[in-house]
């Protein structure tokens, strides 16, 4: 496996370990995958290439269990998630060298407040979307008190427009939840907001990309990993 793509899955770990602990969910260690386990969502990431039986037996109990809607992400592509009766899309892991662009053309602010925090979680809420979590429990508060992680809002004619979280660990920045609001899209602002983190962090960059933002994403230089696959029961 690429040292990319360990960057990536490295650096999705400390998210995931993140929002467990500020969402007050339980947070299930393996050798080969971590689970957040909440009211709403059992989110899981495979972690190593080689899940050994115990592990995979583990995990099919969890799913097995789950009441909420499940996702299973795997990025080495090893876990055969129609034995855990879900359904698979894929979405390519991308990464990107350090470079710099041209400054954003929008005004991209870093969130310092928690009444910016809440603006900025709202954006992603509805406009990503994230089913299932109110305001104050998508990106807690407390994500701010986690080395590394910050929130960024895209602003167009004095409107809150976009938003994204970004965490800089494990040797790489992931960037996650590019959001713009629907009002506003096709406007630059999810440009405005990759400029500004590519700008604002000389490491490399990695992100899991959805089909309508995977034509921005290689216009700015970055490049197909693999395509992760996601298993989910659609609930």
């Amino acid at each position: 496996m690429s040292a990319s793509l360990h960057l990536a899955v490295r650096n999705a770990a400390v998210l995931t370990t993140a929002l467990a602990r500020t969402r007050g969910h339980d947070l299930i260690t393996r050798a080969g995958f971590l689970a957040m386990s909440g009211p709403t969502l059992l989110r899981v990431l495979a972690v190593r290439p080689d899940l050994d039986p115990d592990d995979f037996a583990e995990l099919q109990l969890l799913v097995k269990r789950a009441e909420a809607r499940v996702v299973v992400e795997d990025s080495f592509g090893t876990i055969d998630g129609e034995a855990l009766g879900l359904t698979a899309r894929h979405l390519p892991v991308m990464i990107r060298p350090p470079a710099p662009v041209t400054p954003p053309a929008l005004e991209v602010r870093a969130v310092r407040t928690a009444e910016e925090w809440a603006v900025a979680e709202r954006v992603v809420v509805d406009g990503f979307p994230m089913p299932g979590f109110p305001t104050g429990n998508a990106l807690p508060w407390a994500l701010k008190d986690h080395e590394g992680f910050r929130v960024h809002t895209a602003w167009r004619e004095g409107e809150v427009a976009g938003a994204c979280l970004t965490v800089e660990a494990a040797g790489a920045v992931g960037v996650y939840w590019v959001t713009t609001l629907p009002e506003h899209r096709s406007r630059g602002v999810g440009r405005a907001l990759m400029h500004a983190v590519i700008n604002e962090f000389p490491l490399p960059l990695t992100l899991s990309a959805a089909k309508a933002g995977l034509p921005l994403y290689e216009s700015l230089g970055f490049s197909v990993v693999t395509p992760a696959a996601w298993w989910s029961n659609g609930a």
